[in-house]
């Protein structure tokens, strides 16, 4: 026996496609909602509705879409799977470190089940969570998964549903928390088919990506609910430990209970219904710490956001990069400020955006609440040749880029190579199979670059194939046959001891903003962290040099270059583009 249900408010009629079978729907008490009980229907039946007598579409909340997004949608048991782990609880976020993959390009085949022959790999490196890049299930075999239309179906090149569940079980089974990054702030153009079904979007506001979704316009309780019992799904029935939700800055929302604070309050209720520790975490270039403010001090209580600004001024420090938004970054002084105030622009002038933005940071906000990252999927794939860091900068420096993220007061994340410098770029692909839409993306994308400058036959094409395949992770570059494989393994394992020392040493991972303080000389080129007991020296010149300490130092806990000299224990002398944490008397 399965029940179908479906909101479709404006419909007259709505049928129930089983092959050629129809049904009719009937009317629920709910406004808008109809439903109908099949008895013979069960795990694995493929249905869809038809509207008025139109074509069949796919379930809007379909668990399953076997033959994509434009084909039936298929019954999916979720009672039926055999976990391994029924006891998971989840793991806390202070103290955690993130690891960002995309399933498609982590392995060479692409999938849920490739990638679980990966996780040792993650557990031996010292990650506490994966997030996974969306799997909503999208048109096309590849992409980056932001064009979903699919929203609680997983994208079946990936594996399925199982697929995605056997890949939870396996994290959990090695003590790694699963967060999955959702998108809701706007659908893909191909398979979208929720505005035949009702007034899920609103033309009353406008996103990049078209019209918005409608969270504050005529009928969104429906909507809102839509979203909700989305993340409530995937949290509650894949068992994961946290969400990312894309792009929250484009969530247009007027109502006097933000959609924001509506998902907190939900998944809170979650956690503590379960017993589970369940993490939210918003991708925000707003630089309001009112989302991550609790709703007893009238913010909307979401658990963490990204900090963009700590990036772009680790980025731009390192690279020497001030083109677009990193114009106001660079400086040791702009990196020091996001340390410890997290935003750099807290009501400052944005040259980049022609306007002053963002608002300071109470500093009782602990500084577990920012994701602070080297690289991620944007900051990499949203450059011309996804070029990674690893590609322009010096052995030293890549180091002395990953202590200043790993010793930092915020939950630090790494994408998918950073950590032994994997050498294949991550570039923007796409699989749109309407050849309209695909023309239109590829020179869409050679013109936004033509603007600065670069030569269209210079940019990769998103549609053609080896752009995807370009981007997939190189794993035989650790293995010992490889000619390179002592760079990249000489930076895993600085990365494994960075980690293994932040967790060993509470100071390093204490999320006081208030207790870092930075000491630097510009010109010179130095700076130097207190955290605790512990500092971080970090010498950026090209040229060896003395970094005067406040205090004496004491035995050197972990180091990038072993020519230290110690001699005067209270100015070290470090070799060019080194770091080290020493210990203080």
């Amino acid at each position: 026996m399965t029940r179908f249900t479906v909101w479709a408010p404006k419909a007259e009629r709505v049928d129930l496609v089983l092959g050629e079978e129809r049904t009719a729907l009937r009317p629920a008490l709910r406004g808008g909602w109809w439903t109908v009980e099949v008895p013979a229907a069960g795990d694995g039946t493929d249905y869809a509705f038809s509207l008025d007598g139109g074509p069949p579409r796919p379930d809007p909340r379909s668990r399953r879409q076997p033959d994509g997004v434009h084909g039936p949608s298929r019954v999916v048991d979720l009672e039926l799977f055999p976990w391994t782990c029924p006891q998971w609880s989840g793991r806390e976020l202070p103290g955690s470190v993130i690891y960002e993959l995309h399933i498609g390009t982590f392995t060479t085949e692409g999938t849920f089940d490739a990638a679980i022959g990966r996780l040792d790999h993650l557990a031996d490196l010292g990650v506490d969570f994966v997030e996974v890049m969306p799997v909503a299930a999208y048109s096309g075999r590849h992409g980056w998964g932001y064009d979903g239309v699919g929203l609680w179906a997983v994208h079946e090149p990936y594996g399925g549903p199982d697929g995605f569940r056997r890949f939870i079980d396996a994290c959990h089974t090695r003590g790694i928390g699963v967060l999955l990054d959702v998108v809701y702030n706007h659908l893909g153009p191909s398979g979208n088919y929720l505005a035949e079904f009702g007034p899920y979007f609103t033309d009353k506001h406008h996103t990049p990506w078209g019209a918005a979704v409608n969270l504050d316009d005529a009928d969104s309780d429906e909507v809102r609910a839509f979203l909700v019992d989305n993340a409530l799904y995937w949290l509650g029935e894949y068992r994961l430990d946290g969400l990312r939700l894309d792009a929250a800055h484009a969530f247009v929302d007027t109502r006097a209970v933000h959609i924001l604070e509506e998902l907190a309050v939900a998944v809170d209720e979650l956690a503590e219904g379960t017993g589970r520790q369940i993490t939210l975490i918003a991708e925000s270039d707003l630089n309001d710490p009112r989302v991550v403010t609790s709703r007893a001090d009238r913010g909307h209580g979401i658990h963490a956001q990204w900090n963009d600004d700590f990036h772009h001024a680790l980025h731009s420090l390192l690279t020497g990069e001030r083109q677009g938004y990193y114009t106001d970054f660079g400086s040791i002084a702009a990196f020091a400020k996001t340390l410890t105030n997290a935003y750099f622009h807290d009501g400052t002038w944005s040259t980049f955006r022609g306007r002053t933005h963002g608002r300071p940071v109470d500093q009782a906000i602990p500084g577990y609440r920012f994701v602070g990252f080297l690289q991620d999927h944007d900051q990499i794939g949203n450059r011309a040749l996804g070029d990674r860091i690893s590609a322009t900068l010096s052995p030293g420096l890549l180091r002395v880029g990953a202590a200043l993220l790993l010793t930092a007061p915020f939950t630090p994340m790494l994408f998918m190579g950073e950590e032994w410098g994997a050498a294949t770029p991550w570039q923007y692909f796409t699989d749109h199979p309407e050849p309209e839409l695909g023309r239109a993306v590829s020179e869409g994308r050679r013109r936004e670059f033509g603007r600065h400058g670069w030569a269209a036959q210079a940019i990769p094409d998103p549609q053609e194939p080896k752009t995807m395949e370009r981007s997939r992770l190189d794993w035989t570059e650790l293995d010992p046959q490889h000619q390179a494989t002592g760079p990249h393994r000489s930076l895993l394992e600085w990365y494994r001891a960075l980690i293994a020392l932040r967790r060993a040493r509470p100071e390093l991972a204490d999320p006081g903003l208030a207790d870092v303080s930075v000491d630097y000389d510009e010109v010179a080129r130095w700076l130097v962290v207190r955290r605790g007991s512990l500092r971080v020296v970090v010498n950026l010149a090209d040229h060896p040099q003395r970094v005067p300490l406040d205090r004496a130092a004491g035995p050197i806990l972990i180091a990038s270059d072993d020519r230290i000299d110690l001699n005067d224990p209270g100015a070290p002398v470090m070799p060019a583009e080194s770091v080290a944490v020493i210990e203080s008397a």
